[in-house]
C-alpha cells in the first residue's frame, strides 16, 4: 500500500519527517484527513491537533496555524509551532488561557491579539486533555 510522507516544518527547525499511513490536520474551518494519493491541494491551518498513523501508533502534534501542501503523496506542513502533544502540561495551557482571556480587549487591534491567544490556548487544552 502507498505511503504518505508528512513533513512539519517550523521557522526553528524540521519538527517531523516520517512516513505515514493516515495525516489528520486542523484547517481554519475544520478538520481534514489525508489518506495516500489524496488529490493535491493547499490549505490554510487553524490552532489544534495534528494527527499522524503509521503502522498502529498515532503521532499527536499542537499546530499553530500555518498552511499545508498536498501533492504526490508528500503532506508539507508550514507552521509557526509544532509541540508533541505529550508535552503539553493542561495545567500550564489552562492558566496561559486564563491569563488570555484578562488582556485589554478596548481596540480592534487588542480584541484581535486576545481572541488569537485564547483560541491558540484553547486549541492546545484541548489537544493536551485527548493525549
Amino acid at each position: 500500500m502507498a505511503q504518505l510522507n508528512c513533513i512539519v516544518v517550523t521557522p526553528e527547525k524540521t519538527a517531523v519527517d516520517e512516513q505515514a499511513d493516515f495525516v489528520a490536520l486542523p484547517l481554519y474551518d475544520g478538520e481534514l484527513g489525508i489518506a495516500p494519493q489524496h488529490s493535491p491541494l493547499i490549505g490554510r491551518l487553524g490552532y489544534g491537533e495534528l494527527r499522524i498513523r503509521a503502522g498502529g501508533t498515532v503521532q499527536r502534534y499542537y499546530i499553530d496555524g500555518g498552511f499545508v501542501q498536498v501533492s504526490d503523496n508528500v503532506v508539507s506542513v508550514l507552521t509557526n509551532r509544532a509541540v508533541l502533544a505529550s508535552t503539553l502540561d493542561a495545567s500550564a495551557v489552562a492558566e496561559q488561557l486564563e491569563t488570555a482571556n484578562k488582556q485589554p480587549s478596548n481596540s480592534p487591534e487588542l480584541l484581535e491579539i486576545r481572541d488569537r491567544a485564547v483560541q491558540q490556548a484553547r486549541a492546545q487544552l484541548l489537544v493536551a486533555k485527548r493525549n
